[in-house]
């Protein structure tokens, strides 16, 4: 529908440009006669004659035409100039792409030489452009990488720079050059920090920069320093070979304290005395250990001249590292020379030796020797925790305590055989490396520690024993007498209140009394017994045959309170009636029982079979 119109439209343009034309071509024409017209007129005028104004006719037509083909040379000239930019433009665009590593430029087609030549022309300053921004920023790159070099001792980056660097390349490029700056702080932080410690050092061995490299590190510029990867090297060496000899200095301090702390003690020294050498009791400068090595020279001297009381304090000090070490009476007996009490020279030297020994066996199996000392402190609080566990006071407590005991029993009761275990792999070890077995007071440790689990379990077993001897016992003794009345003392049951203080029945005052006691020893009456009328113990029902109390794997059964306090108000209102002059045996409707047919206990009640049975048998 619209390609008719576009090709009208097209006919119509092309048809107007060729009346244009054709109008600018009449009118040049025309133009050019009116001015030939216009020439013969002057020519006529001033009368020159037909020969002459055909020869100027002549010279205004070659002129004319020379215009003309001046006209035509110049924009001949134009169209080639324009040909060969826009063939020096692609060979300059083809050129730069490929130094670009970018597609090459491809022209709209149908495009006059004017516009081709602009395109192309734009293209390539703006390739160009690009062209000289990655080569600066190339240069720049390469500027840092070379300040990096110089500083790190590291060789170049690898690129061609006789070359456009692609984006790729510069990118990589960019990226090591920011992986060289922060190898360069890391190196110069690491280089500062340990400059820092190597003067530390050197202020405390009192040592000054004696090799080209110490004084590079320590008086040249900090800036100026290399920070090459051999250069850190050197400073780590420097730095341990300075921390060796300061930590070979802090321990000969360290012994000479100790030695100087050690004679003070046994040479019974003040603590006066001490203050004053107390500011070279720390540090380890040349001069704090020159004080140090002047101060025990004068000790040692003292120590000849007081030598009976510094062995004494040596073998105090033996005997506490017997202790520690758990040697065994004739372990301390093997010394000899401790047992001596001619005080020499030659005995202080065999005690140094000894207590030195002491303390350098020690301190090889010191987790040994904590490890036992650790299971001894345990399994002491472990028996000890066991023995309130059976207390049966325990239960009076009421501050939680209970409860944070049994969890700490549990607690070492798992704990004790975990560290009897790792105990046992590190005894092995010990046995395997020096040969010999290890002991503890003279016996094997794991034998000691079977042994007191057996001796716990026979005390336990043992324990156990006595409680039932003493459970047989007392119900031997309860089938034989009678058990006794225990009345709670605080809990309080829902029922009749017994009496508390003073009640008065019938006018007559009468002792409260527990609900289980008898008032045979309060009133001097007479009562007959009738233990066939009594209720039954069990709390049976009627008609039920009556068991005999004997001893068997159940408890014989009790009345309840509220059973029992009923009786007994029965009992005290029986005997209130006795009192006031009534009979001894009282009828009523619901019971007719005598005083005592009331069951108060059971001892009561088992004495009376054993009575009735004895006098059956005298009658018979």
């Amino acid at each position: 529908m619209y390609l008719p119109h576009g090709r009208n439209y097209n006919n119509q343009h092309f048809t107007l440009d060729i009346v244009r034309k054709f109008i600018l071509a009449t009118e040049s024409v025309a133009c050019l006669n009116g001015a030939l017209s216009h020439l013969q007129n002057i020519w006529e005028e001033i009368g020159i004659p037909e020969d002459q104004r055909l020869q100027r006719t002549e010279v205004v037509k070659k002129h004319i035409k020379d215009l003309l083909d001046m006209m035509i040379a110049e924009e001949e000239h134009l169209r080639e100039r324009l040909k060969k930019s826009i063939d020096m433009c692609h060979s300059e665009l083809d050129t730069v792409c490929q130094e670009l590593n970018v597609t090459p430029f491809k022209p709209v087609h149908d495009s006059t030489m004017l516009q081709l030549e602009k395109e192309l022309r734009t293209q390539l300053e703006v390739l160009i452009k690009e062209k000289k921004e990655r080569l600066q920023e190339l240069k720049c790159l390469r500027e840092k990488d070379e300040d990096f070099c110089d500083i790190l001792c590291i060789t170049p980056y690898s690129i061609d720079t006789d070359f456009v660097p692609s984006i790729n390349q510069l990118d990589a490029y960019r990226q090591y050059i920011a992986s060289l700056n922060e190898e360069k702080e890391r190196r110069w932080a690491e280089f500062v920090n340990i400059k820092k410690q190597i003067i530390i050092c050197m202020d405390e061995l009192d040592q000054l920069p004696e090799t080209s490299f110490e004084k590079d590190v320590i008086c040249e510029d900090e800036e100026a320093f290399c920070l090459s990867n051999e250069n850190i090297l050197g400073l780590n060496t420097l730095l341990q070979q300075l921390e060796i000899r300061r930590a070979q200095n802090e321990a000969k301090s360290s012994e000479l304290r100790d030695q100087i702390v050690n004679l003070w003690n046994r040479l019974q020294f003040s603590q006066e005395e001490r203050d004053v050498f107390a500011v070279h009791m720390t540090g380890s400068r040349a001069t704090t250990m020159r004080a140090l090595q002047t101060e025990l020279v004068r000790l040692e001297e003292l120590k000849l001249q007081n030598m009976k009381n510094v062995i004494e304090a040596i073998r105090q000090e033996m005997t506490f590292y017997w202790e520690k070490c758990f040697l065994s009476t004739e372990q301390r007996q093997a010394f000899a020379p401790y047992y001596d009490e001619d005080c020499s020279e030659d005995l202080l030297q065999l005690h140094e030796l000894e207590i030195n020994r002491l303390k350098k066996y020690y301190q090889t199996h010191q987790e040994l020797f904590e490890g036992v000392c650790k299971w001894e402190e345990n399994w002491k609080l472990y028996l000890a925790l066991e023995n309130k566990a059976s207390d049966p006071n325990r239960f009076t407590n009421r501050g939680g305590n209970l409860l944070k005991e049994e969890k700490q029993r549990t607690k070492l009761y798992k704990m004790l055989p975990k560290l009897e275990e790792e105990l046992k792999v590190q005894i092995d070890a010990w046995e395997q490396a020096n040969g010999s077995q290890f002991q503890v007071n003279g016996q094997n440790f794991i034998a000691y520690v079977e042994e007191q689990w057996e001796l716990h379990r026979m005390e336990k077993e043992r324990e156990k024993q006595d409680r039932q001897l003493k459970k047989n016992k007392q119900i031997e003794e309860e089938m034989l007498y009678g058990s006794s009345s225990k009345t709670p003392s605080k809990r309080r049951f829902n029922g009749p209140n017994t009496p508390g203080k003073v009640r008065k029945l019938n006018g007559t005052s009468i002792s409260s009394a527990t609900p289980n006691s008898t008032l045979r020893s309060t009133f001097a009456v007479s009562v007959c017994r009738s233990p066939i009328s009594r209720p039954p113990l069990s709390g049976c029902k009627p008609g039920q045959s009556l068991r005999t109390p004997g001893r068997s794997a159940t408890k014989p059964p009790r009345f309840g309170l509220n059973e029992r306090n009923k009786e007994n108000v029965s009992h005290l209102n029986g005997i209130g009636m006795a009192m006031s002059g009534a009979s001894t045996s009282i009828t009523t409707p619901q019971r007719n029982l005598s005083i005592n047919s009331v069951a108060t206990t059971y001892s009561e009640f088992a004495k009376y079979l054993i009575k009735k049975k004895s006098e059956h048998t005298l009658l018979f």
